[in-house]
């Protein structure tokens, strides 16, 4: 995590701005909040809502000035570069766990069929086998990103012992949900907006298949 001035309430250690940026790079905590995310709800960093406690706009402006490197670094740079790794591949990663969840007419795949099941097994290993080389570069020029290969390895893991939710439920720290807590990492370390960023992977994927 960076260091950064942030409208923060107070606080002994880091522990309440590591606590904004978990649950803006979650999206949301399920369950009644614990006694430890109380102080962002009082703090009005965080709003319950049901069964979920989700970030509120100050949160996430919070979490941006947090993980914001400095603009024109050579960090900047390195993560620029690893990050534009990335975007092809996220493309593909969305198609498998579409795929997976749909078949190519539009009906839900009830995964009846082992053979096309296995088919999107595959695809979900040569997405796995681009993003290594990716992370590992990445891990290099940005704090604690080390964590989302491991935690990409164990949902892939649970997946192959046939725990099927572990590829794209978002109810578990699934490959698609770790997957997708990695990009929006990503783009706050950046600076980077979801238009600008969605803008640039279609430009990326275009170029890539020429």
């Amino acid at each position: 995590m960076q260091s950064a001035a942030v409208d923060l309430p107070d606080s002994p250690d880091d522990t309440l701005g590591e606590a904004v940026v978990d649950l803006v790079l979650r999206g949301m905590w399920r369950g009644r909040p614990e006694s430890e995310h109380r102080p962002l709800v009082d703090a009005g960093l965080a709003m319950v809502k049901g069964p979920m406690t989700l970030p509120t706009e100050r949160a996430k402006a919070a979490a941006s000035r947090i993980l914001r490197i400095s603009p024109g670094s050579a960090q900047e740079e390195q993560i620029t570069a690893a990050y534009e790794a990335f975007l092809p591949v996220n493309r593909k990663i969305r198609e498998v766990c579409t795929a997976w969840q749909c078949r190519p007419d539009g009906t839900a795949n009830d995964h009846s069929d082992s053979v096309y099941d296995a088919g999107v097994r595959e695809s979900l290993e040569d997405v796995h086998e681009a993003i290594q080389p990716v992370l590992r570069r990445l891990e290099r020029v940005l704090e604690g990103s080390g964590r989302y290969l491991t935690a990409l390895e164990e949902a892939l893991d649970r997946f192959d012992d046939g725990a099927v939710q572990w590829l794209a439920s978002p109810l578990c720290d699934s490959y698609h949900t770790v997957w997708m807590r990695l990009h929006q990492e990503l783009l706050l370390v950046l600076g980077i907006s979801r238009a600008e960023d969605e803008a640039r992977e279609e430009e990326l994927v275009r170029r890539s298949r020429g």
